[in-house]
């Protein structure tokens, strides 16, 4: 799911801390979800089982779905949404049990950072790009001027978000978010979202038939939220409505715009690929230590390609698959992207994608690709095992946080290995003393 945001493109401290903090989570997340792939249609989809005789027990759950519904409208028609609105998009609601079982599905398998890479910043997907970016070059650049995000990071975007606008979902908006918001395990979000949605089809910006995306509520060839869409979306070619399904124009500076908001720098790079010094403390390179680049610069650290590091005021190193693997400098910009999506491996594949629009490299320093992706069983396993070993790393729940890699980290200092908080199933059989 997409967390979507003239403006001026400067940050302030206030913003620059804000890109940080992101940061910081999406550096203990793990790997990204894929963009949307599901094929775009001319009519949004039910999701539903086959059809079959009704039970007494699905009776019963569209009942209670239909009591919700209403309760809902009441409590959206005192929020202003009038009563045609309120008819036209609830006044069908369907609910749709593929979307509770795709909420609450949690994949026990997680993807590498570089095999995310590999599937998604592709040298198809490159020179589909450039074509993309030379057919959108007016609306992109006008974007650029106005909000200070070039036009390749933004029809990098809408690459990675929809394949260039191929695959946008199928999924009813208003159905999808009513379901989650009746049974779904973030019904408070999904309620809040709905509403943001009822809006957008009061304000005629779209209607209840076109307003389809992913069955999470992501909309249009850029997958914005519909909060996201009230607070953020622009309509660019001037014809009354904010268009993120059709209008190039639309899509293109609203999606800068919420970059923008999410603290772009309009003079500094999303990044840069960078050689670490021997003897670099792979434990500082951590969301908690912040520098100029120039003091990274002093330190020894530079970049890849020989050239100065670029200017940055607020940066730190990323280490996306720990010591063994390619080292990064980034600060604000690529904070902007995680408040697109907040995942590393989204955001790095962002970066790169821009990158190659405009024919600049990939990544230079080889990936570790003997390591395996330990599965969610297996970082449980090793929480476990931390804590046992008295290195506490909280609640066990299977999914790397700051209390787990801290705690990791703690651990390879103990046994004298780099400290780089990466979990490996060599560091898994160390803490069972296999």
């Amino acid at each position: 799911m997409r967390q979507r945001t003239s403006l001026t493109p400067s940050l302030n401290p206030h913003r620059s801390r804000l890109a940080f903090t992101v940061l910081a989570c999406a550096l203990l997340a793990g790997c990204a979800s894929s963009p949307v792939t599901a094929p775009q249609a001319s009519a949004p989809s039910p999701l539903s089982v086959p059809a079959r005789q009704t039970t007494t027990d699905e009776a019963a759950l569209q009942q209670a779905f239909a009591a919700w519904v209403a309760d809902f409208s009441a409590a959206a028609r005192a929020a202003g949404i009038n009563e045609e609105t309120l008819r036209a998009a609830l006044g069908e609601a369907r609910y749709l049990p593929q979307v509770i079982e795709l909420d609450r599905a949690q994949p026990e398998f997680t993807r590498t950072v570089w095999d995310y890479l590999d599937r998604t910043v592709t040298p198809q997907r490159i020179a589909m790009g450039r074509d993309k970016l030379s057919q959108v070059r007016g609306e992109a650049e006008a974007a650029a001027a106005r909000y200070g995000v070039p036009a390749a990071m933004v029809v990098a975007i809408w690459g990675m978000e929809s394949n260039y606008g191929a695959n946008t979902g199928e999924v009813s908006t208003i159905d999808a978010l009513a379901t989650l918001g009746f049974e779904g395990r973030r019904a408070d979000w999904a309620r809040g979202q709905l509403l943001a949605a009822l809006k957008i089809l009061q304000n005629g910006d779209i209607d209840r038939a076109h307003m389809i995306g992913s069955w999470a509520g992501a909309m249009g060839q850029t997958q914005f939220l519909p909060s996201s869409f009230l607070a953020h979306a622009v309509d660019a070619d001037g014809d009354g409505r904010r268009d993120l399904w059709g209008s190039m124009a639309d899509v293109m500076a609203s999606t800068a715009n919420l970059l923008a908001r999410s603290g772009w720098q309009a003079d500094q790079p999303w990044g840069v690929e960078v050689r670490l010094p021997p003897g670099f403390d792979a434990g500082r390179a951590d969301t908690s230590i912040r520098q100029p680049a120039s003091q990274w610069a002093a330190e020894g650290v530079q970049a890849v390609d020989g050239a100065a590091l670029p200017e940055m005021a607020d940066t730190m190193i990323l280490l996306p698959a720990g010591a063994r693997g390619p080292a990064f400098m980034v600060g604000a910009n690529f904070g902007a992207i995680l408040r697109y999506n907040n995942s590393i491996s989204y955001a790095l594949a962002v970066g790169l994608l821009a990158q190659g629009l405009t024919g600049g490299s990939g990544v230079q320093a080889p990936w570790p690709r003997d390591l395996q992706s330990l599965t969610r069983s297996q970082l449980l396993a090793l929480q476990t095992a931390l804590n046992e070993r008295g290195f506490d790393s909280g609640t066990p729940d299977g999914l790397m946080g700051p209390a787990t890699r801290d705690a990791l980290r703690r651990f390879q200092r103990s046994v004298g290995l780099v400290a780089d908080g990466y979990p490996t199933l060599d560091l898994l059989q160390r803490l069972q003393g296999q």
